[in-house]
């Protein structure tokens, strides 16, 4: 993990990469290359898979979980709201990610037990629309609708108004995005923060992405371009509801970036980083050495620490006077 001033060619030294992680690393890729290619699956197959295929360890169930249903454009959308223990600072809203084409929110029951728990604040996981049934721009409108829902009964419901967006892969690609709608649709810009993790804001493909090949660490070049393709279809890659590259981005909350060195989306982040400060905003960007793509999925020492460096960010972005 470093600050944006450390960001230099010793970032991305072999040598500083930690054991635990190449293991992992070595592990995730020695199984995927036994695995039948991810890019030649149908989605009905990828989705009898669990999430990495078989390779992120799973949940155990969340003692006072709920289950409901919020009003959507498509229907309604069913969100899981896990509370904390005493007065909530503010609701973190969480969307999954999967490709925008897999997964669903209970695949991370556990990880936003830890959220509420060590944040603080009330979570609210929604399960959008899944393409390649539902495509764009269904996800980004379910997520909208979402996010309007806690902002008109957030108060009422959970006893505080301060909303905090975030997701990871997909999930962090519809979290700037549904900012986007908020302030362009509804005139809203009071967000307290985005937990944007391991997101893709360019869905022309940056370079990094199209040159990653086919190595099989989690997500390579066709396994990207297939979930573009299911999601997108003919949508323009250059509208910002699309790319958030191509936003303006004024006016927009603070925002965690996270990614690793070794994931195809880096450049994703980085660039999204730098137009983010350029356009006034408050941003940190976290780069992991080794980290490859869902690296904070897995019980490793730099898995947790992402999750304790975005949990702290939830929770200070919820703090009372934060502004």
């Amino acid at each position: 993990m470093t600050d944006f001033e450390a960001f230099g060619p010793g970032l991305f030294d072999p040598e500083i990469i930690d054991p635990e992680t190449l293991e992992l690393n070595r592990h995730i890729e020695e199984q995927m290359t036994l695995a039948p290619a991810r890019w030649e699956m149908t989605e009905e197959h990828e989705r009898t898979l669990t999430p990495g295929g078989g390779l992120i360890p799973s949940s155990d169930p969340v003692p006072g979980l709920v289950e409901r249903e919020v009003p959507g454009p498509g229907g309604t959308v069913p969100v899981r709201i896990i509370p904390c223990e005493g007065e909530p600072r503010g609701v973190y809203l969480h969307f999954h990610g999967g490709g925008f084409a897999m997964g669903g929110a209970r695949h991370h029951d556990g990880m936003l037990a830890e959220t509420a728990r060590e944040a603080g604040v009330v979570t609210v996981s929604a399960d959008y629309r899944l393409a390649p049934e539902h495509p764009y721009p269904a996800a980004p409108a379910d997520s909208e609708a979402v996010a309007m829902w806690i902002l008109q009964h957030g108060a009422a419901e959970f006893g505080t108004d301060r909303l905090v967006i975030g997701g990871e892969s997909a999930g962090a690609t519809l979290s700037a995005v549904t900012a986007l709608r908020l302030r362009d649709r509804h005139g809203f810009t009071g967000l307290a923060g985005l937990n944007l993790s391991q997101g893709a804001y360019d869905m022309r493909m940056t370079p990094g992405v199209r040159q990653w090949g086919h190595r099989r660490l989690i997500i390579n070049t066709p396994t990207i371009k297939k979930h573009y393709d299911r999601y997108l279809e003919a949508a323009d890659r250059e509208d910002p509801d699309v790319s958030a590259l191509f936003a303006d981005l004024t006016d927009m909350p603070p925002a965690l970036f996270t990614v690793g060195t070794m994931d195809p989306l880096l450049e994703d982040s980085a660039f999204l980083y730098v137009r983010w400060v350029a356009a006034g905003n408050q941003a940190k960007l976290d780069v992991y050495p080794g980290g490859c793509h869902g690296f904070n999925y897995f019980p490793t020492e730099l898995g947790r620490k992402a999750a304790r460096h975005a949990n702290e960010f939830i929770r200070e972005r919820c703090a009372s006077d934060a502004g």
